[in-house]
């Protein structure tokens, strides 16, 4: 949503190759194709070994639900990633988040409000997105929480998160019509400026 057309269209149900048909069908099975699938899927390959990775981050992650929404949220904010910011928003909301706290990630670790534990998730993620490593401090408040696969699972959360944004950003990925822009949609266009 950098870009106000797609770079790179999402495939239509008549171009599903053998190796997309499988991921593409089990995501339809769920609601409408989303434009990042339908998009990942014009190089086929890449979509069936990039999805079971993206599975275990999104579904199979040792963090918490609520938790890892933070991270991913706080990530394609700073990542600029509109697409990924509103997909996720309606994620973080069943996962637990208020829309308060929401909100509050577009200001980050230092705003008032986060307990502890949240608080130094965003510290990590914001390390990881801006340094790409986890200083000493943070690692030590994190590991008094967070066991061994869990520091892991936040670390792989930030670099999947990272990743995807990267593509949906210079892929051109755009917003279903039916997402909701949350806070609000002049919000986020001042959150996401496009460049064009």
């Amino acid at each position: 949503m950098r870009i106000r057309q797609p770079r790179i269209l999402p495939v239509t149900e008549a171009e599903w190759t053998d190796d997309s048909r499988p991921v593409l069908a089990a995501n339809s099975a769920r609601g409408p194709l989303l434009n990042v699938f339908a998009t990942i899927a014009r190089h086929p390959k890449l979509l069936k070994r990039w999805v079971v990775f993206a599975n275990h981050v999104l579904n199979g992650s040792t963090l918490p639900p609520r938790e890892r929404e933070l991270v991913i949220l706080r990530t394609g904010f700073l990542c600029r990633s509109g697409y990924e910011w509103a997909q996720h928003v309606a994620i973080g909301r069943t996962a637990g988040l208020a829309d308060a706290e929401v909100e509050r990630l577009t200001l980050g670790s230092s705003a008032p409000g986060w307990t502890d534990e949240d608080r130094v998730l965003l510290q990590a993620t914001e390390q990881l997105v801006h340094d790409h490593f986890i200083d000493d401090a943070t690692w030590r408040a994190l590991a008094a929480v967070w066991n061994e696969q869990q520091l892991m699972d936040l670390v792989f959360a930030v670099g999947q998160y990272t990743l995807v944004s990267m593509a949906l950003n210079s892929f051109g990925v755009q917003l279903e019509d039916t997402t909701e822009r949350f806070p609000a949609d002049e919000f986020v266009d001042g959150l996401f400026p496009r460049t064009r």
